[in-house]
């Protein structure tokens, strides 16, 4: 056996211990943890603060429920307790989990997932409460979807990278059992226990993991580089899960990403180029879905795909109108934006699926959010105001210049070709005469190469015709001169 299938081995032989009796993980070739999931019957708990709360955690618990069926479980209950705190040691009260058992005897549940982080010694407490049931809180179901959905290497590094994050303080099991005793005066006593040999590999592995993702980082940095010197404009869509975003890629540029009724059913960011009618090119950037008290782990092991989203020249913000809250869930993404560093990236809100939201509904909407779009990605209505509202938004960060470039400055004809669009070029005698498409940014430095006068475009039949006689006239009006002058002083 080599070593990585060792490591690989030892890694699972930990979770497994992890786990809790009567549960079994396994790691595949991809070494992504995955659940035992066998058509879970699934009691639901949820907590709110104070009754003012209770709307807004039904609305967390039925995407639990969503949740839970994405990732095959069959949500047969569900609990909602008002507690001003969690219980240190169940997280509901005590009567709280006598009505959980209950239930879940009477439903033959064998998994009750709970809406938010539980701590360790939580989780232990109400499996032994309930029966010895499956307790999983709402990170590991996350993480549990993401083991599912992983296709690419970098994905299903990301994803593991974030389940041993999340496991590694939650080890636990054999505490000295089978402890490592030394040997000779001074090393009686207990030694070192399993719990840390287990702790020890999987942070070797965790330190592995981050040294590949590093090294894939930089391959996405160098794909991006390469993409901004091609200089053309790059959309990320973004959007709370579900919304529809490779729906709209696919409408867009006949892409055939994986559409699903399933909440994270893309992980990795896919790119695309489309070629409008109007003879531009366009990158559009599909992304993974946020969701609601979104796992820190998977913010922090997918930190390299999001960021080309913090990349982009425009963020098309994909909301579902057909939504119970579409409000809620673009304050969701936003709030996500502002932990990936994508605040200052333009944002174009786009409303989705309008085709099944009533129309007074969306024309709400539209006011509400000044300069967004209503599309169906269904049915492709809207499709064409969105391509030319995308359009507007990425010219309006961008300026057309009209330059005279020497040919002694072929250094600068180059770096153009790097910074922009180039849409015209031609010859004349004083130099290349180029129209070109730049970000404000860079549009200053080239400033002085500016066709004074001519701040509407080139006209390559007339505009360099004209300059040409004007060329020609001077100088056969200097040669003039020069032989009065001659003469005269003859």
């Amino acid at each position: 056996m080599g070593r990585g299938r060792r490591e690989q081995s030892v890694v699972e032989e930990a979770v497994n211990r992890s786990a809790g009796a009567g549960r079994r993980v396994q790691l595949g070739p991809d070494q992504i943890v995955r659940e035992d999931w066998e058509t879970d019957r699934a009691i639901l708990v949820g907590l709110a603060a104070n009754t003012q709360d209770i709307p807004q955690q039904e609305e967390s618990l039925a995407e639990l429920s969503e949740l839970s069926m994405t990732a095959g479980a069959d949500p047969v209950a569900f609990h909602l307790q008002v507690r001003s705190a969690p219980s240190a040691a169940t997280y509901v009260g005590k009567g709280k989990v006598e009505e959980i058992r209950d239930d879940a005897n009477a439903h033959d549940a064998t998994l009750v997932v709970f809406d938010d982080d539980l701590t360790p010694a939580q989780q232990r407490n109400l499996e032994q409460e309930l029966g010895g049931r499956r307790v999983l809180d709402r990170t590991q179901l996350i993480l549990d979807i993401f083991a599912q959905h992983a296709t690419t290497r970098e994905g299903k590094i990301q994803v593991e990278l974030a389940q041993l994050r999340y496991r590694l303080p939650r080890l636990g099991g054999r505490g000295l059992y089978l402890s490592r005793l030394g040997g000779g005066i001074g090393t009686r006593g207990p030694g070192e226990t399993i719990l840390e040999v287990d702790r020890r590999r999987i942070g070797r592995r965790i330190a592995q993991l981050k040294r590949e993702l590093e090294e894939m980082s930089k391959t996405r940095r160098v794909k991006r580089a390469r993409r901004g010197k091609g200089t053309l404009p790059q959309i990320a869509l973004v959007g709370y899960t579900n919304a529809g975003k490779s729906s709209l890629l696919n409408r867009l540029c006949g892409a055939e990403v994986l559409v699903a009724d399933k909440l994270f059913s893309t992980l990795d960011t896919t790119v695309r180029r489309v070629a409008l009618d109007s003879g531009r090119v366009l990158l559009f950037g599909d992304t993974v879905g946020f969701v609601r008290k979104l796992p820190h782990e998977l913010v922090r092991a997918f930190h390299s795909t999001l960021e080309e989203v913090a990349e982009a020249d425009l963020l098309l913000h994909v909301v579902d109108a057909s939504s119970s809250d579409p409000g809620r869930n673009v304050r969701v993404v936003r709030d996500v934006l502002v932990n990936i560093g994508a605040t200052c990236v333009p944002e174009l809100i786009v409303w989705n699926k309008t085709d099944i939201s009533p129309p007074e509904l969306v024309r709400r909407l539209l006011a509400d959010e000044p300069g967004s779009v209503a599309v169906s990605a269904r049915t492709g209505e809207g499709g064409e105001a969105l391509v030319e509202t995308v359009l507007h938004r990425i010219d309006a960060g961008r300026e057309s210049l009209d330059l005279l470039i020497p040919f002694s400055r072929g250094e600068i004809l180059h770096a153009l070709h790097l910074s922009g669009d180039v849409l015209e070029k031609s010859h004349s005698s004083q130099g290349t005469r180029v129209l070109v498409r730049l970000p404000r940014a860079d549009a200053a430095r080239f400033r002085e190469f500016v066709v004074q006068g001519c701040e509407k475009g080139l006209d390559p039949e007339t505009d360099l015709d004209t300059d040409l006689e004007a060329s020609m006239l001077s100088s056969r009006n200097g040669r003039q001169d020069r032989v009065k002058k001659n003469g005269q002083s003859t």
